[in-house]
């Protein structure tokens, strides 16, 4: 009965309504009611095949998965929306999954029957389509704005040329059957097909919504050449990536082939942009993304790859900043656990584990999380899981991420990150929490924390996503950033915790060594005290990033620091990550363990003065943390 009368409601809302009484009972026949409780998936972009849902009660939210592991959501689905076929349309590295933001009552619809009715239907069919051409739109230009948001890593889009983002292209016969086409859609998980005729000239293209219209109009016994688009949009492989990207946001364009002298070389496709990398090793990262075993990705780690150890040097020979360049190798450890991240959920989903069962985000924390990697480093990570708790799989949930958790940890092991001395690492449970487990975690660190425990605090301060749902890490970063600031006690704490380790110069401004070997810790003796010491003021100011040069531009621009003081913090972090990154590249090439100890007698008398006058900063960093936490002194 309660079926019979939510298909009622199906029957007299529209697009359904133009559809016959037989009609409705081909879609309807093996209909399910269905119910999903806020946070759960309908479905999951991982799952082999989708069906069709109708939203009866509820709020849903289509989620895009995007090759940088960020999840970011496109559009709402209210109460009457049709869900799950837009998902047809999304070839390549775009990939979708709907879950409840709320309680949801939905109908569950045979993709099978529905895309059948369609074939028969074309008013309905036109309807359908129509609605999927305006979201497909939407997607276009929530790609672009988020593009045009970010800063991390990509290169300005009018200095991008087209060679530089496009793919590879698929021929096809304009001979070739629809059937064919579909067959070679589906083998290569491509957006459309270049068709050529018999001297490989381009004469036109074939992109899934071409092959959906045929599907519905019934022209599946047609060949291509009768129901391609025989007047592609065509770029220059030389142009500018800005003046093609309007293609794809004012014309509703999906696929564009890329010309050199007249042939083709490349395609374009919405997901092209999305590739758009701000250095040269555009190839390494690449190859790191289409690696699909932990062996083969151990290769590309930071630490084994020599072209990646050049190009590091190279930057550095350069001039370049030294903390632009730790940020380069933080952004490519990110590829590296994006990619362990990947390879694990295809294990989980193998070994029949399925797929996630509520949303999560995977949190990088200590130096990766601020993006100031050396080639010397470990695992600091954690798991922030979606609140679960009210859901009756609670048992099942935390079993799945646990042993994903474990994977994780074990196939960075493998990647070049030695397990955390510590413990922070997400297959430890205090480190993998739900959202409002963590949030009840961070005040009670303010309220309660001890000497040993601040450690953890300190490095959990810096925390970033870098997979999963972002908004999830937004979130906790929002809730608890008023509570951290207003942390009295805590700052005195940390205040405390950066002085365990004291500056390297001597009242009299001379390097003192340690040890047999004389050396230096550059970490822990020099470049902590200005990172923390930055991230006490930053504490105290309610600044939320993550990174120290730019908690340093904010303290200039809130006039917490005076720019003078903040140009010496920024220039001592250069000196010091300089130093080094290129000590650990000297390891790297002599077989040496890496470490952050500097052999003091192997510079130069120029280094010397150069590296005391880095320590000089931090010292004087170190003692204003010292003398009163967030008082301004000058640097």
């Amino acid at each position: 009965m309660r079926k019979k009368e939510e298909l009622e409601k199906l029957r007299n809302t529209y697009p359904f309504t133009l559809l016959t009484g037989k009609e409705f009972n081909e879609i309807t026949d093996e209909s399910e009611l269905r119910r999903f409780k806020k946070n759960e998936f309908l479905f999951h972009e991982d799952e082999d095949e989708i069906e069709l849902f109708f939203l009866l009660e509820g709020l849903a939210k289509n989620i895009l998965h995007r090759t940088n592991g960020e999840q970011f959501s496109v559009r709402y689905y209210y109460q009457g929306d049709l869900i799950g076929l837009m998902i047809m349309l999304a070839g390549g590295q775009m990939k979708f999954s709907v879950q409840a933001k709320q309680d949801c009552e939905v109908i569950l619809l045979k993709k099978r029957a529905f895309l059948q009715v369609m074939t028969n239907n074309k008013a309905f069919s036109e309807i359908v389509l129509e609605g999927i051409g305006v979201r497909m739109k939407t997607l276009y230009n929530e790609i672009t704005r988020k593009r045009n948001e970010e800063d991390s890593e990509n290169i300005p889009l009018f200095r991008t040329r087209v060679e530089a983002i496009m793919n590879p292209p698929i021929f096809i016969s304009q001979e070739a059957t629809i059937v064919k086409a579909a067959k070679r859609l589906r083998e290569v998980l491509t957006t459309g097909l270049v068709v050529v005729d018999e001297q490989q000239n381009l004469v036109g293209t074939l992109t899934q919504r071409d092959l959906l219209h045929s599907i519905v109009s019934g022209e599946t016994d047609q060949l291509i050449k009768s129901v391609m688009n025989k007047q592609p949009y065509k770029a220059q492989y030389d142009s500018f990536g800005y003046d093609i990207l309007s293609y794809f946001k004012d014309d509703h364009v999906d696929f564009i082939p890329v010309i050199k002298h007249e042939k083709v070389v490349g395609v374009l496709t919405a997901e092209s942009f999305l590739q758009l990398q701000d250095s040269n090793y555009i190839n390494l990262s690449q190859s790191i993304h289409h690696t699909y075993s932990i062996n083969d990705l151990t290769k590309l780690a930071a630490v084994n790859n020599q072209l990646f150890i050049d190009f590091v040097e190279v930057l550095l020979s350069n001039n370049t900043y030294a903390y632009d360049v730790a940020e380069l190798i933080s952004n490519y450890n990110d590829k590296i656990h994006r990619q362990v991240i990947r390879i694990v959920l295809k294990e989980m989903k193998q070994e029949g584990y399925g797929t996630p069962p509520v949303n999560y985000c995977f949190i990088v924390m200590g130096s990766q999380g601020r993006r100031e990697q050396a080639f010397s480093t470990d695992q600091d990570n954690g798991l922030i899981l979606d609140n679960y708790e009210h859901l009756t799989n609670k048992q099942e949930i935390e079993n799945y991420f646990k042993i994903f958790a474990e994977k994780v940890n074990i196939g960075l092991i493998e990647c070049g990150f030695p397990l955390c001395s510590g413990g922070v690492m997400a297959k430890e449970l205090k480190w993998r929490r739900s959202l409002k487990e963590w949030i009840i975690e961070v005040k009670r660190w303010v309220k309660e924390t001890d000497a040993e425990e601040i450690r953890n605090f300190t490095i959990f301060c810096d925390f970033r996503p870098i997979f999963g749902d972002f908004l999830l890490a937004l979130r906790l970063r929002d809730e608890t950033t008023d509570t951290v600031q207003k942390g009295k006690i805590l700052q005195l704490l940390l205040m405390k915790d950066t002085l365990r380790f004291r500056v390297p110069l001597n009242p009299f401004g001379l390097i003192t060594t340690s040890g047999k070997t004389k050396s230096v810790n550059l970490k822990k003796g020099a470049i902590m005290q200005i990172v923390n010491g930055v991230r006490i003021f930053a504490i105290k100011n309610g600044i939320k990033n993550e990174n120290t040069v730019k908690r340093l531009t904010e303290l200039k621009e809130k006039e917490v620091l005076h720019p003078r003081d903040v140009n010496n913090a920024k220039t001592a972090l250069h000196i010091l990550m300089t130093f080094r990154i290129k000590n650990n590249i000297k390891q790297l090439r002599s077989n040496s363990l890496l470490s952050n100890e500097l052999l003091v007698e192997t510079l130069t008398k120029d280094e010397k003065k150069t590296l005391k006058e880095a320590l000089s900063i931090a010292k004087r960093l170190q003692q204003m943390s010292e003398i009163s936490v967030g008082r301004k002194r000058g640097i």
